[in-house]
């Protein structure tokens, strides 16, 4: 009789499982924003509202840097996604409306909380439709208004208001009962405008490792320069020309006869590309 033992060979060993992990950089500058957001909450809690307007716009820089950092050190991941738009949630969502209601909405009663809300709402809706479109949408447009820029509008105007003494008397011949209802239409706009259909202009095609004219490197620094004369009204000035730039786009191409929705190459279920015309 012939030994089988002789035939038995040994198991090849399983190999060991990668443990999986989340890549710092990316998310060090989603939590950095994340911070801003949840800064510019309890700044407006201690009606501190510069500083809470401040830590809006500190939130949306480092919101623009943390994909760009990711798709240069490929450190793409699902992780990531999820996080920023969590983060993007606290910053531009629930920070902007609390900001408002706090200085101002408070004194409107019921309206003042329920603009907030809508302003909230929407900016959970626009996130929510953002990551559901993600595959479909072209990369060159925003379907509707991105929630930073909206909450650039409202952050901004505050910002713009405490500059000019907005308490100690009246600002631009307008007292603060006006003052207060044009928060509540700021609100109101920035919110609805972030669940339009209206294309806002990304500026994903810009190529930052393209090398560019000497002139766009002055036209740069000039930029720089007049930031600086006085950021407040500068920087609302220019969000509320893009605010208002996706309403200027939608009725351009529709007085063409062009195509006005974003939504481009749409072949999944539901099909996205008769809802959006």
């Amino acid at each position: 009789m012939h030994d089988d033992t002789s035939l038995e060979t040994n198991p090849t060993p399983e190999p060991r499982k990668r443990r999986k992990g989340i890549y710092i950089l990316p998310n060090l500058f989603t939590l950095a924003a994340l911070f801003g957001g949840f800064y510019a909450i309890v700044m407006a809690m201690n009606a501190q509202f510069d500083q809470a307007a401040l830590g809006v716009f500190a939130a949306m820089v480092l919101d623009s840097l943390d994909g760009r950092v990711a798709r240069m050190t490929n450190t793409q991941s699902a992780f990531g996604e999820q996080m920023d738009s969590l983060s993007d949630m606290v910053s531009f969502g629930a920070a902007p409306a609390l900001i408002a209601y706090e200085w101002s909405l408070k004194g409107l009663g019921r309206w003042g909380w329920i603009a907030a809300f809508v302003y909230c709402a929407c900016a959970a809706l626009r996130l929510a439709r953002f990551n559901v479109n993600t595959g479909v949408i072209d990369k060159r447009w925003f379907q509707g208004l991105p929630s930073p820029a909206a909450a650039a509008l409202v952050a901004g105007f505050i910002w713009l208001m405490n500059e000019w003494g907005r308490r100690g008397g009246d600002v631009l011949y307008l007292s603060w009962q006006q003052i207060t209802w044009i928060t509540f239409g700021f609100t109101l706009y920035a919110g609805l405008s972030m669940v339009t259909n209206a294309p806002f202009y990304s500026f994903k095609d810009i190529q930052m490792k393209r090398s560019v004219p000497f002139a766009a490197i002055v036209l740069i620094a000039l930029g720089i320069a007049v930031i600086n004369i006085h950021p407040p009204t500068v920087l609302f000035g220019l969000f509320v020309i893009y605010g208002l730039s996706g309403y200027a786009v939608y009725l351009w191409r529709r007085a063409k006869g062009q195509q006005t929705s974003v939504i481009s190459t749409s072949t999944d279920e539901p099909d996205e590309r008769g809802l959006h015309r």
